[in-house]
């Protein structure tokens, strides 16, 4: 298969992920479209963590608990998904206002052999001052992409020693005691994912 062939495939199937998520959430009980469905069932998405932030030091998912967490998986080299979607979370998070101050963005990497706590604290600088970094082991991160069912998979170049990381784009909203509330589509309006934020929030 060509470089193009395997581009389009790997993209063909980053939208199909999307897509069957978007279609579980309306499944459980949401309407209304992207960014702005609400779910009234309970979804098996999440679960307990063990990773380490962008200090090093080790966090779990009790270290967030009573603020809602908005969480995006990616990695650092990523050249326009990631930055995009960080983009989003970050304005979203700009237009509510004081209600941020009860939800902690994550950005969860999934390329842990180069994202480093050192370099995730660079990058996340650059978004969002809130924003929090977490890497981990190969195993930890494997552990929580399961838990919240996000594919990930490395996409080396043939022609060099370099490589990329394709993978689900989805930001997950959770509760303030770790319960799974909602997905945003990857480029959910800002304004869209911070009026759905503040629906819970209030």
């Amino acid at each position: 298969m060509t470089r193009n062939g395997k581009i389009a495939l790997a993209a063909g199937v980053l939208i199909a992920i999307a897509a069957g998520l978007w279609l579980s959430e309306l499944m459980i009980g949401g309407a209304g479209g992207p960014g702005v469905v609400s779910s009234s069932g309970k979804a098996q998405v999440g679960g307990s963590f063990t990773l380490a932030d962008e200090t090093g030091a080790t966090v779990t998912e009790e270290t967030f608990r009573g603020r809602y967490m908005l969480i995006y998986f990616g990695f650092t080299f990523c050249p326009d998904v990631c930055p995009t979607e960080l983009g989003i979370v970050s304005a979203a998070l700009d237009q509510l206002g004081d209600k941020a101050e009860k939800v902690q963005p994550l950005f969860v990497t999934i390329d842990p052999e180069r994202d480093t706590p050192e370099v995730m604290a660079r990058y996340v600088t650059l978004f969002h001052p809130r924003l929090k970094g977490l890497t981990g082991t190969p195993e930890q991160i494997a552990r929580i992409a399961k838990a919240y069912h996000v594919f990930y998979r490395k996409a080396e170049d043939e022609s060099s020693s370099d490589y990329t990381m394709d993978h689900s784009s989805i930001v997950f909203l959770m509760g303030p005691d770790g319960e799974y509330l909602k997905l945003f589509p990857p480029q959910t309006p800002p304004e869209k994912m911070a009026e759905a934020i503040a629906s819970y929030i209030e």
